[in-house]
């Protein structure tokens, strides 16, 4: 036992020598390792976030944002709506398609002359408000979203799937958003009227915000819309220069 004891411990390194190759190694591991980590950590939710997007390669010209009275920007003042802050933030056209009142159901019935026949390249889609103030039943408000981001993605564009609360005391609707955008390929944006109808210094009445409330809205879109078109502007930059690559 003794001699197998001194054995292990003449392989060990003395306690010096590890407290400096701990010290050493330490500050080399957080300049190195962390950053990289992180970069991959971005990287990895980039990917999972913006890969998954169907119609990346979108040939459509036009960004439309769909919706109800929140789209059209009711308790605003012109140009105070999200759509127009939206476009602003981008620095591209936006058309706001929002008609106050509009159920899924109404939206439906318009979405080919108000949406499609637009050459949309990104529509943003915010409703279900009214099914829940009309109580509709969560199954139609489901059909008809499906219906609507089904419509839009096999006509080419992409689809941006804006996500709310609704209910006092229980909330089947945020679960939906989120279900129907990962099970058709569209971005999904949660909650965008987060912290808004409960503060009076962001809504105009209970239901609607003011223009301060409708650009926190588009602030929070922009801030997923802008990296999912730069990822598709180089997907197009790119499809472009082999095409033509292949003419030559």
């Amino acid at each position: 036992m003794a001699n197998g004891s001194e054995a292990r411990t003449c392989c060990l390194p003395q306690e010096g020598f590890v407290k400096r190759s701990f010290n050493w190694l330490l500050p080399w591991n957080a300049a190195a390792f962390v950053p990289i980590c992180l970069a991959l950590l971005l990287f990895g939710c980039g990917r999972e976030g913006l890969d998954d997007v169907r119609n990346l390669d979108s040939l459509g010209d036009t960004v439309v944002c769909f919706g109800d009275s929140l789209t059209e920007g009711v308790g605003a003042a012109p140009g105070e709506d999200y759509p127009s802050v939206l476009g602003r933030q981008l620095g591209l056209p936006v058309i706001n398609a929002g008609r106050r009142g509009d159920t899924t159901g109404e939206a439906l019935r318009r979405l080919e002359s108000d949406v499609l026949e637009r050459n949309p390249r990104l529509v943003v889609v915010l409703l279900g408000g009214n099914d829940f103030l009309r109580q509709i039943s969560l199954v139609e408000t489901r059909q008809n979203l499906d219906e609507i981001v089904g419509r839009i993605q096999a006509r080419g564009a992409m689809v941006v799937l804006a996500g709310m609360t609704l209910g006092l005391f229980t909330d089947e609707y945020s679960p939906m958003f989120q279900e129907i955008a990962e099970r058709s390929g569209a971005l999904y944006v949660p909650q965008v009227l987060k912290g808004i109808l409960s503060d009076s210094k962001l809504k105009s009445d209970p239901i609607h915000p003011n223009g301060t409330g409708y650009r926190r809205i588009a602030e929070r879109l922009a801030e997923k819309i802008k990296p999912l078109l730069a990822k598709a502007n180089r997907r197009r930059a790119r499809d472009a220069s082999a095409s033509a690559g292949a003419r030559r």
